[in-house]
């Protein structure tokens, strides 16, 4: 009987991600895409295998570029950097009193949304979920789907691999493992000492926010970003993070899909009908405050 439940929920939990995926589709058709050519000046159309030789080729550029960023910051970037890392110890001190009114309400969460949480943000579940989108953008030359693919896939190998080393290295324990926001144990092996960053986080948002950028529509926008911010507000729930985990992982995977967007614009990978807004993320400090700042 158990086993027969357990069954049941992954095959639901499936069942809403390609629902999800399917709307993303309906939407993205409806706002317009164009057929990839050879080049920008040519009427030649790729064909499948071409189109996915030239995708995986901007994938591997893009994570490429990620990587290689640092080496080409200047001292703001470096001070962004700075303030990244210290907003984070700052915010740290909050930690403890926002896990105690989280689990407080614990027993208020819907169940259903944890579930979806946990699958949404889940690796296996996020990159069959994108495996799908992709394809479905290759075999119909939908050049937009195949974009927007592209830029999660990229996204997501940067931001995985950035929190799986920085997870091991720092070793901080999950609150459900140690009560204390500062105990640590580096590459210990032990599953209770890899809360930050948190996987699903930079998952989820990876794909949001990558996903929301095609999107003109606010009320689209915002629609997004509250599923992609079911996983981060789950593994609270389930006292598998600290705030601090979160909101650094988010931040993360901010960055990075706006940086591998630019360059892929920059690169004319793609067709980007118009200059997509950019913003500017900045941490602002104050004597009694801490702001994450979006400047366009």
């Amino acid at each position: 009987m158990n086993l027969n439940l357990e069954l049941n929920l992954d095959n639901i939990m499936n069942y809403r991600l390609i629902l999800c995926i399917g709307i993303f589709i309906i939407g993205i058709n409806k706002s317009g895409s164009q057929e990839l050519t050879v080049k920008k000046d040519s009427v030649v159309p790729m064909t499948v295998w071409e189109m996915a030789k030239y995708d995986t080729r901007y994938t591997l550029k893009s994570v490429g570029h990620a990587f290689t960023r640092p080496l080409h910051w200047k001292g703001k970037d470096f001070a962004k950097f700075g303030g990244l890392i210290g907003g984070t110890v700052l915010l740290s001190v909050a930690d403890e009193p926002i896990r105690d009114f989280v689990q407080n309400q614990k027993s208020d969460f819907p169940r259903a949304v944890r579930d979806f949480g946990w699958y949404f943000g889940s690796p296996q579940n996020y990159f069959m979920a994108n495996a799908g989108l992709y394809g479905f953008g290759l075999f119909t030359k939908n050049e937009k789907i195949r974009k927007t693919s592209v830029l999660i896939i990229s996204s997501s190998i940067t931001t995985g691999l950035i929190q799986t080393i920085t997870k091991n290295a720092i070793g901080r324990a999950r609150p459900d493992h140690r009560d204390d926001p500062y105990a640590f144990s580096s590459f210990a092996n032990d599953a209770g000492f890899r809360s930050f960053p948190s996987g699903h986080t930079v998952l989820s948002v990876t794909m949001a926010h990558s996903i929301a950028k095609q999107f003109e529509n606010p009320w689209v926008k915002a629609g997004i970003y509250t599923i992609g911010a079911i996983p981060p507000i789950s593994r609270m729930i389930d006292d598998a993070h600290w705030f601090t985990d979160i909101a650094f992982s988010a931040v993360l995977s901010i960055v990075v899909v706006d940086a591998i967007d630019k360059f892929l614009f920059q690169e004319e990978a793609y067709d980007y009908p118009k200059r997509q807004k950019q913003i500017s993320w900045n941490l602002r400090f104050s004597a009694n405050q801490i702001g994450f700042v979006g400047t366009f």
